[in-house]
């Protein structure tokens, strides 16, 4: 059965749907989520994948949307040990919107750029 959607509303202040909006549309949650879409990665890894993040952000980046279900972090109990990311089921189909959305700015940027242009 598919579950109601109607209690929550992002428009309304006291909604928890809120806070996960800002995380995942925050400008490092929506580039983690896009970085972590093929497969999981360790964290030296993604901050190399996302230019200017600095590992302070990344990691509150990851603590948030790995509080909000979005993210696993998994340790492997290798010699040494190391930490990898992945998105969980419900941080694939938020991941997945995140690219859609990536691909329609990259479709407009010609118009946004000629409009810039113009002023």
């Amino acid at each position: 059965m598919a579950q109601d959607l109607r209690p929550f509303d992002v428009l309304a202040e006291g909604c928890p749907s809120r806070a996960v909006l800002e995380h995942v549309t925050s400008r490092w949650g929506a580039l983690t989520l896009a970085a972590l879409t093929n497969e999981p990665v360790r964290f030296g890894e993604l901050r190399r994948c996302i230019d200017g993040i600095s590992d302070k952000m990344l990691s509150q980046t990851l603590k948030s949307l790995e509080a909000d279900g979005l993210v696993d972090r998994r340790v492997q109990s290798s010699l040494p040990p190391h930490v990898d990311y992945a998105l969980t089921p419900s941080g694939e189909t938020i991941a997945a919107a995140v690219q859609t959305l990536i691909v329609a700015v990259y479709e407009v940027m010609p118009d946004v750029l000629a409009v810039a242009g113009d002023g």
